[in-house]
Protein backbone atom coordinates (compact mmCIF):
# COMPACT_ATOMS: atom_id res chain seq x y z
CA UNK A 1 0.00 0.00 0.00
CA UNK A 2 1.26 3.51 -0.83
CA UNK A 3 2.85 5.63 1.87
CA UNK A 4 0.37 7.93 3.61
CA UNK A 5 1.04 11.66 3.61
CA UNK A 6 -0.44 14.51 5.61
CA UNK A 7 -2.43 17.08 3.61
CA UNK A 8 0.27 19.76 4.02
CA UNK A 9 2.94 17.33 2.78
CA UNK A 10 0.82 16.48 -0.27
CA UNK A 11 0.35 20.17 -1.00
CA UNK A 12 4.10 20.82 -0.82
CA UNK A 13 4.93 17.88 -3.12
CA UNK A 14 2.32 18.91 -5.69
CA UNK A 15 3.37 22.56 -5.60
CA UNK A 16 7.11 21.78 -5.88
CA UNK A 17 6.62 19.54 -8.91
CA UNK A 18 4.42 22.12 -10.61
CA UNK A 19 6.91 24.95 -9.97
CA UNK A 20 9.71 22.87 -11.50
CA UNK A 21 7.54 22.16 -14.54
CA UNK A 22 6.64 25.85 -14.87
CA UNK A 23 10.30 26.95 -14.82
CA UNK A 24 11.29 24.42 -17.49
CA UNK A 25 8.28 25.39 -19.63
CA UNK A 26 9.24 29.08 -19.42
CA UNK A 27 12.67 28.14 -20.77
CA UNK A 28 11.27 25.88 -23.51
CA UNK A 29 8.63 28.41 -24.58
CA UNK A 30 11.17 31.20 -25.02
CA UNK A 31 13.82 29.12 -26.76
CA UNK A 32 11.46 27.20 -29.09
CA UNK A 33 9.37 30.17 -30.22
CA UNK A 34 12.43 32.41 -30.47
CA UNK A 35 14.58 29.95 -32.44
CA UNK A 36 11.52 28.84 -34.43
CA UNK A 37 10.91 32.39 -35.65
CA UNK A 38 14.58 33.10 -36.37
CA UNK A 39 15.17 29.64 -37.84
CA UNK A 40 11.94 29.63 -39.89
CA UNK A 41 10.31 26.45 -38.50
CA UNK A 42 6.51 26.36 -38.28
CA UNK A 43 6.54 23.07 -36.39
CA UNK A 44 9.02 24.36 -33.77
CA UNK A 45 6.91 27.50 -33.27
CA UNK A 46 3.86 25.24 -32.85
CA UNK A 47 5.80 23.16 -30.34
CA UNK A 48 6.75 26.36 -28.51
CA UNK A 49 3.08 27.35 -28.29
CA UNK A 50 2.45 23.87 -26.91
CA UNK A 51 5.02 24.59 -24.19
CA UNK A 52 3.32 27.94 -23.54
CA UNK A 53 0.04 26.08 -23.05
CA UNK A 54 1.91 23.85 -20.59
CA UNK A 55 3.00 26.93 -18.68
CA UNK A 56 -0.58 28.20 -18.51
CA UNK A 57 -1.74 24.76 -17.42
CA UNK A 58 0.87 24.81 -14.65
CA UNK A 59 -0.73 27.99 -13.34
CA UNK A 60 -4.14 26.27 -13.43
CA UNK A 61 -2.66 23.31 -11.58
CA UNK A 62 -1.17 25.51 -8.83
CA UNK A 63 -4.48 27.32 -8.28
CA UNK A 64 -6.46 24.07 -8.31
CA UNK A 65 -4.05 22.36 -5.90
CA UNK A 66 -4.41 25.19 -3.39
CA UNK A 67 -8.21 25.24 -3.69
CA UNK A 68 -8.59 21.45 -3.78
CA UNK A 69 -6.40 20.88 -0.71
CA UNK A 70 -8.73 22.80 1.61
CA UNK A 71 -10.56 20.72 4.19
CA UNK A 72 -14.29 20.07 4.08
CA UNK A 73 -16.48 22.85 5.44
CA UNK A 74 -20.17 23.58 5.93
CA UNK A 75 -20.68 24.64 2.31
CA UNK A 76 -18.50 21.82 0.91
CA UNK A 77 -19.06 18.83 3.21
CA UNK A 78 -17.33 16.46 0.76
CA UNK A 79 -14.25 18.68 0.49
CA UNK A 80 -12.89 20.68 -2.45
CA UNK A 81 -11.31 17.93 -4.56
CA UNK A 82 -13.37 18.75 -7.62
CA UNK A 83 -11.62 22.07 -8.03
CA UNK A 84 -8.80 19.93 -9.44
CA UNK A 85 -11.27 18.19 -11.73
CA UNK A 86 -12.59 21.51 -13.02
CA UNK A 87 -9.02 22.69 -13.61
CA UNK A 88 -8.38 19.54 -15.66
CA UNK A 89 -11.44 20.34 -17.80
CA UNK A 90 -10.16 23.89 -18.40
CA UNK A 91 -6.72 22.49 -19.19
CA UNK A 92 -8.23 20.14 -21.78
CA UNK A 93 -10.32 22.90 -23.38
CA UNK A 94 -7.22 25.12 -23.54
CA UNK A 95 -5.28 22.37 -25.32
CA UNK A 96 -8.05 21.93 -27.88
CA UNK A 97 -8.08 25.70 -28.56
CA UNK A 98 -4.28 25.78 -28.96
CA UNK A 99 -4.37 22.77 -31.27
CA UNK A 100 -7.04 24.39 -33.44
CA UNK A 101 -4.95 27.53 -33.89
CA UNK A 102 -1.76 25.63 -34.68
CA UNK A 103 -3.51 23.30 -37.12
CA UNK A 104 -5.30 26.13 -38.91
CA UNK A 105 -2.06 28.07 -39.43
CA UNK A 106 -0.15 25.00 -40.66
CA UNK A 107 -2.89 24.05 -43.12
CA UNK A 108 -2.84 27.62 -44.49
CA UNK A 109 0.88 27.17 -45.25
CA UNK A 110 0.22 23.81 -46.94
CA UNK A 111 -2.56 25.30 -49.10
CA UNK A 112 -0.32 28.23 -50.04
CA UNK A 113 3.15 26.70 -50.62
CA UNK A 114 4.75 30.08 -51.27
CA UNK A 115 4.33 30.86 -47.57
CA UNK A 116 6.14 27.71 -46.44
CA UNK A 117 9.06 28.27 -44.07
CA UNK A 118 12.49 26.74 -44.55
CA UNK A 119 13.90 25.79 -41.15
CA UNK A 120 17.59 26.06 -40.31
CA UNK A 121 19.75 23.33 -38.80
CA UNK A 122 19.76 25.09 -35.42
CA UNK A 123 16.05 24.38 -34.99
CA UNK A 124 16.80 20.65 -35.07
CA UNK A 125 19.03 20.91 -31.99
CA UNK A 126 16.38 22.84 -30.03
CA UNK A 127 13.83 20.13 -30.83
CA UNK A 128 16.19 17.50 -29.37
CA UNK A 129 16.61 19.61 -26.21
CA UNK A 130 12.80 19.77 -25.93
CA UNK A 131 12.49 15.99 -26.19
CA UNK A 132 14.99 15.39 -23.38
CA UNK A 133 13.52 18.09 -21.09
CA UNK A 134 9.91 16.98 -21.51
CA UNK A 135 10.70 13.29 -21.12
CA UNK A 136 12.47 14.05 -17.83
CA UNK A 137 9.50 16.21 -16.73
CA UNK A 138 7.10 13.37 -17.59
CA UNK A 139 8.84 10.87 -15.32
CA UNK A 140 9.37 13.43 -12.52
CA UNK A 141 5.72 14.57 -12.53
CA UNK A 142 4.34 11.05 -12.96
CA UNK A 143 6.22 9.80 -9.89
CA UNK A 144 4.81 12.69 -7.85
CA UNK A 145 1.31 12.07 -9.20
CA UNK A 146 1.45 8.40 -8.19
CA UNK A 147 2.90 9.29 -4.78
CA UNK A 148 0.14 11.82 -4.04
CA UNK A 149 -2.62 9.99 -5.99
CA UNK A 150 -3.29 13.26 -7.87
CA UNK A 151 -5.13 12.77 -11.16
CA UNK A 152 -4.35 16.38 -12.03
CA UNK A 153 -0.59 15.82 -11.66
CA UNK A 154 -0.85 12.60 -13.67
CA UNK A 155 -2.75 14.49 -16.39
CA UNK A 156 -0.01 17.12 -16.39
CA UNK A 157 2.63 14.40 -16.60
CA UNK A 158 1.07 12.97 -19.74
CA UNK A 159 0.85 16.52 -21.05
CA UNK A 160 4.66 16.66 -20.73
CA UNK A 161 4.92 13.29 -22.51
CA UNK A 162 2.76 14.66 -25.35
CA UNK A 163 5.24 17.56 -25.58
CA UNK A 164 8.08 15.07 -25.96
CA UNK A 165 6.18 13.20 -28.68
CA UNK A 166 5.34 16.43 -30.49
CA UNK A 167 9.01 17.41 -30.40
CA UNK A 168 9.86 14.05 -32.01
CA UNK A 169 7.43 14.96 -34.80
CA UNK A 170 9.16 18.36 -35.08
CA UNK A 171 12.54 16.63 -35.49
CA UNK A 172 11.09 14.47 -38.28
CA UNK A 173 9.48 17.50 -39.95
CA UNK A 174 12.59 19.69 -39.83
CA UNK A 175 14.73 16.75 -40.92
CA UNK A 176 12.38 16.17 -43.83
CA UNK A 177 12.74 19.78 -45.04
CA UNK A 178 16.53 19.62 -44.72
CA UNK A 179 16.41 16.46 -46.87
CA UNK A 180 14.37 18.24 -49.56
CA UNK A 181 10.72 17.65 -48.58
CA UNK A 182 9.49 21.25 -48.41
CA UNK A 183 6.11 20.52 -46.82
CA UNK A 184 7.43 18.21 -44.09
CA UNK A 185 7.70 21.00 -41.49
CA UNK A 186 4.12 22.21 -42.04
CA UNK A 187 2.79 18.64 -42.05
CA UNK A 188 4.65 18.06 -38.77
CA UNK A 189 2.93 21.14 -37.32
CA UNK A 190 -0.47 19.68 -38.29
CA UNK A 191 0.44 16.36 -36.63
CA UNK A 192 1.54 18.21 -33.47
CA UNK A 193 -1.83 20.02 -33.46
CA UNK A 194 -3.71 16.72 -33.75
CA UNK A 195 -1.71 15.23 -30.87
CA UNK A 196 -2.44 18.26 -28.67
CA UNK A 197 -6.15 18.14 -29.51
CA UNK A 198 -6.35 14.41 -28.76
CA UNK A 199 -4.74 14.95 -25.36
CA UNK A 200 -7.17 17.80 -24.62
CA UNK A 201 -10.22 15.77 -25.58
CA UNK A 202 -9.06 12.89 -23.37
CA UNK A 203 -8.65 15.16 -20.36
CA UNK A 204 -12.05 16.78 -20.87
CA UNK A 205 -13.83 13.45 -21.36
CA UNK A 206 -12.28 11.82 -18.29
CA UNK A 207 -13.01 14.83 -16.08
CA UNK A 208 -16.61 15.14 -17.26
CA UNK A 209 -17.12 11.46 -16.42
CA UNK A 210 -15.95 12.25 -12.90
CA UNK A 211 -18.16 15.33 -12.59
CA UNK A 212 -21.26 13.29 -13.51
CA UNK A 213 -20.32 10.69 -10.86
CA UNK A 214 -19.35 7.81 -13.13
CA UNK A 215 -18.56 4.57 -11.29
CA UNK A 216 -15.06 3.37 -10.47
CA UNK A 217 -13.45 0.86 -12.88
CA UNK A 218 -15.24 -2.51 -12.89
CA UNK A 219 -12.15 -4.38 -11.68
CA UNK A 220 -11.83 -2.10 -8.64
CA UNK A 221 -15.55 -2.45 -7.85
CA UNK A 222 -15.14 -6.26 -7.93
CA UNK A 223 -12.29 -6.00 -5.43
CA UNK A 224 -14.38 -3.71 -3.21
CA UNK A 225 -17.20 -6.29 -3.26
CA UNK A 226 -14.74 -9.03 -2.32
CA UNK A 227 -13.44 -7.12 0.69
CA UNK A 228 -16.97 -6.31 1.90
CA UNK A 229 -18.15 -9.93 1.58
CA UNK A 230 -15.12 -11.17 3.53
CA UNK A 231 -15.93 -8.90 6.49
CA UNK A 232 -17.24 -11.01 9.43
CA UNK A 233 -20.96 -10.50 9.96
CA UNK A 234 -21.76 -9.54 6.36
CA UNK A 235 -24.16 -12.04 4.80
CA UNK A 236 -24.43 -10.39 1.38
CA UNK A 237 -24.33 -7.11 -0.56
CA UNK A 238 -27.40 -5.98 -2.45
CA UNK A 239 -26.39 -2.47 -3.51
CA UNK A 240 -23.08 -0.72 -4.14
CA UNK A 241 -22.45 2.69 -5.67
CA UNK A 242 -19.05 4.26 -6.33
CA UNK A 243 -17.79 7.57 -7.66
CA UNK A 244 -14.71 9.76 -7.90
CA UNK A 245 -14.03 12.97 -5.98
CA UNK A 246 -10.74 14.29 -7.38
CA UNK A 247 -8.15 11.62 -6.62
CA UNK A 248 -10.40 10.13 -3.92
CA UNK A 249 -12.99 7.38 -4.31
CA UNK A 250 -16.33 7.27 -2.50
CA UNK A 251 -18.33 4.09 -1.82
CA UNK A 252 -21.99 3.71 -0.78
CA UNK A 253 -23.13 0.18 -0.02
CA UNK A 254 -26.08 -1.73 1.47
CA UNK A 255 -25.07 -4.88 3.34
CA UNK A 256 -27.31 -7.62 4.71
CA UNK A 257 -26.67 -8.82 8.28
CA UNK A 258 -28.44 -11.25 10.61
CA UNK A 259 -31.92 -9.84 11.19
CA UNK A 260 -31.89 -10.77 14.89
CA UNK A 261 -28.73 -8.99 16.01
CA UNK A 262 -28.80 -5.72 17.92
CA UNK A 263 -28.56 -2.27 16.34
CA UNK A 264 -25.16 -1.73 17.99
CA UNK A 265 -23.76 -4.99 16.55
CA UNK A 266 -25.03 -4.07 13.10
CA UNK A 267 -23.38 -0.67 13.47
CA UNK A 268 -20.11 -2.35 14.49
CA UNK A 269 -20.21 -4.53 11.34
CA UNK A 270 -20.76 -1.41 9.24
CA UNK A 271 -17.75 0.27 10.87
CA UNK A 272 -15.66 -2.83 10.17
CA UNK A 273 -16.62 -2.67 6.46
CA UNK A 274 -15.67 1.02 6.31
CA UNK A 275 -12.32 0.48 8.05
CA UNK A 276 -11.37 -2.50 5.88
CA UNK A 277 -12.13 -0.65 2.63
CA UNK A 278 -10.05 2.35 3.71
CA UNK A 279 -7.20 0.06 4.73
CA UNK A 280 -7.26 -2.01 1.51
CA UNK A 281 -7.68 0.84 -1.02
CA UNK A 282 -5.59 4.01 -0.94
CA UNK A 283 -8.15 5.85 -3.10
CA UNK A 284 -11.16 5.10 -0.87
CA UNK A 285 -11.59 7.94 1.61
CA UNK A 286 -15.36 8.06 2.17
CA UNK A 287 -17.57 5.01 2.85
CA UNK A 288 -21.28 5.05 3.67
CA UNK A 289 -22.63 1.69 4.88
CA UNK A 290 -26.38 1.03 5.14
CA UNK A 291 -27.34 -1.98 7.27
CA UNK A 292 -30.25 -4.17 6.07
CA UNK A 293 -31.83 -7.19 7.80
CA UNK A 294 -32.81 -8.68 4.42
CA UNK A 295 -32.22 -8.25 0.69
CA UNK A 296 -34.98 -5.90 -0.45
CA UNK A 297 -33.30 -4.54 -3.59
CA UNK A 298 -35.79 -6.00 -6.07
CA UNK A 299 -38.88 -5.98 -3.88
CA UNK A 300 -41.64 -3.56 -4.73
CA UNK A 301 -42.82 -1.06 -2.15
CA UNK A 302 -44.38 -2.53 0.95
CA UNK A 303 -47.42 -1.26 2.74
CA UNK A 304 -46.50 1.48 5.15
CA UNK A 305 -45.19 -0.39 8.23
CA UNK A 306 -46.73 0.16 11.63
CA UNK A 307 -44.68 2.17 14.07
CA UNK A 308 -43.45 1.31 17.54
CA UNK A 309 -46.14 3.58 18.98
CA UNK A 310 -48.82 1.60 17.14
CA UNK A 311 -47.42 -1.70 18.39
CA UNK A 312 -47.41 -0.25 21.91
CA UNK A 313 -51.06 0.70 21.41
CA UNK A 314 -52.02 -2.88 20.37
CA UNK A 315 -50.18 -4.35 23.33
CA UNK A 316 -51.88 -1.90 25.69
CA UNK A 317 -55.22 -2.85 24.16
CA UNK A 318 -54.87 -6.64 24.11
CA UNK A 319 -52.83 -7.03 27.29
CA UNK A 320 -54.60 -4.30 29.25
CA UNK A 321 -55.11 -6.44 32.35
CA UNK A 322 -51.49 -7.63 32.45
CA UNK A 323 -49.59 -4.87 30.61
CA UNK A 324 -47.72 -4.08 33.81
CA UNK A 325 -46.09 -7.50 33.56
CA UNK A 326 -44.51 -6.72 30.16
CA UNK A 327 -40.87 -5.77 30.77
CA UNK A 328 -40.07 -4.75 27.18
CA UNK A 329 -40.81 -5.58 23.54
CA UNK A 330 -38.75 -5.68 20.35
CA UNK A 331 -39.89 -5.26 16.75
CA UNK A 332 -38.51 -6.89 13.57
CA UNK A 333 -39.54 -5.57 10.15
CA UNK A 334 -39.13 -8.51 7.76
CA UNK A 335 -40.71 -9.37 4.39
CA UNK A 336 -42.96 -6.35 4.62
CA UNK A 337 -44.48 -7.56 7.88
CA UNK A 338 -43.80 -7.11 11.58
CA UNK A 339 -42.65 -9.63 14.17
CA UNK A 340 -42.97 -8.66 17.82
CA UNK A 341 -41.02 -10.13 20.71
CA UNK A 342 -42.76 -9.56 24.05
CA UNK A 343 -40.33 -9.83 26.97
CA UNK A 344 -41.73 -10.85 30.37
CA UNK A 345 -39.89 -10.74 33.71
CA UNK A 346 -38.47 -14.05 34.86
CA UNK A 347 -40.44 -13.73 38.11
CA UNK A 348 -43.75 -14.77 36.49
CA UNK A 349 -42.26 -17.83 34.74
CA UNK A 350 -43.96 -20.19 37.21
CA UNK A 351 -47.32 -18.40 37.05
CA UNK A 352 -48.66 -20.66 34.31
CA UNK A 353 -52.15 -19.20 34.31
CA UNK A 354 -50.95 -15.67 33.80
CA UNK A 355 -48.41 -16.74 31.17
CA UNK A 356 -50.97 -18.72 29.20
CA UNK A 357 -53.36 -15.78 29.17
CA UNK A 358 -50.63 -13.50 27.79
CA UNK A 359 -49.73 -16.05 25.10
CA UNK A 360 -53.39 -16.37 24.12
CA UNK A 361 -53.76 -12.58 23.77
CA UNK A 362 -50.57 -12.39 21.74
CA UNK A 363 -51.95 -15.03 19.36
CA UNK A 364 -55.10 -12.94 19.08
CA UNK A 365 -52.99 -9.96 17.98
CA UNK A 366 -51.52 -12.14 15.20
CA UNK A 367 -55.01 -13.04 13.99
CA UNK A 368 -56.50 -9.56 14.19
CA UNK A 369 -53.69 -7.34 12.93
CA UNK A 370 -52.73 -8.12 9.32
CA UNK A 371 -49.32 -6.44 9.38
CA UNK A 372 -48.21 -8.33 12.51
CA UNK A 373 -47.22 -11.79 11.34
CA UNK A 374 -45.95 -13.23 14.62
CA UNK A 375 -45.82 -12.35 18.33
CA UNK A 376 -43.26 -14.25 20.39
CA UNK A 377 -43.16 -14.38 24.17
CA UNK A 378 -39.78 -14.46 25.93
CA UNK A 379 -38.67 -14.37 29.55
CA UNK A 380 -35.92 -12.04 30.69
CA UNK A 381 -33.00 -13.92 32.22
Amino acid sequence: MAKAYESDQLLKIKARVTYVGALINIFLTIIKIGVGIVGQSASLIADGIHSLSDLISDLFVLIAIKLGSREADQDHPYGHRRFETMATVLLGIGLIAVATGIGWDAIEHILHPVTLMTPSKETLGIAFVSILANEWLFHYTKRAGEKTRSKLLLANAWHHRSDAFSSVVVVIGIGGVLLGFSMADAVAAVIVAIMIAKMGLGLVWESINELVDSALPEEMVREIRRVIKQTPGVQSIHLIRTRRMGEDACVDTHIVVNARISVSEGHMIGDAVRDRLKAEFDDVTDVLVHIDPEDDEFKEGYQKPITREQVQHYLDQYLAEKIHTVDDFRIHYLDGLVEVEVVLPHGIFNDSEQVEWIKKQCAQIENDIDLISKVYVFFKA
